[in-house]
């Protein structure tokens, strides 16, 4: 199985956490780690080599930290072009049958995302999943990592969520 981990963190740069994730995911055979924030510093994501990369995997995984219940603004940005690009083009089915999946690592401990607040991990989550929904994807469990520091990281978890 080819995957591809289409991965974006704002600052990527300062990151402990997500670092620490993506080096123990590195020679993981069949894995592609695709860093949006290292190859479109100016935030101009090239489309077309997007829906190849794409078109070649078997398995989409979205890895970020959640901002603001939200995804990172770049990660936003790919799926406005990218996911627009194949809905109204002549690639419309690609996506069908490929698995998609979300691994986000939080802060805050996983009460902080019960619904207490207004609104749980799963309704947080749902714009992404139903975008590769409807893009014929078959939509995976989400890997949440909560109140995530490189200290209490399960990197053998995390590798298997990978290979899984």
């Amino acid at each position: 199985m080819q995957t591809l981990l289409i991965f974006s963190h704002t600052y990527f740069k300062d990151s402990k956490v997500n670092k620490a994730l993506l080096e123990s995911a590195k020679d993981i055979q069949g894995l592609e780690i695709h860093n949006l924030n290292t190859l479109y510093p100016n935030g101009k994501i090239d489309k077309e080599a997007e829906i190849t990369l794409l078109k070649n995997a078997d398995k989409i995984i979205f890895q970020f930290p959640l901002f603001w219940f939200s995804t990172p603004s770049l990660l936003k940005e790919w799926q406005d072009e990218v996911l627009t690009g194949i809905a109204y083009g002549a690639d419309s089915k690609m996506l069908k049958g490929k698995k998609f999946q979300i691994i986000t690592t939080l802060g805050g401990a996983e009460s902080s995302y019960d619904g207490h607040h207004g609104y749980d991990m799963k309704t947080l989550l749902s714009p992404l999943q139903s975008a590769f929904s409807y893009m014929g994807c078959e939509v995976l469990e989400p890997y949440c990592i909560f109140s995530a520091n490189v200290e209490n990281l399960n990197m053998s978890e995390y590798v298997g969520v990978l290979k899984g």
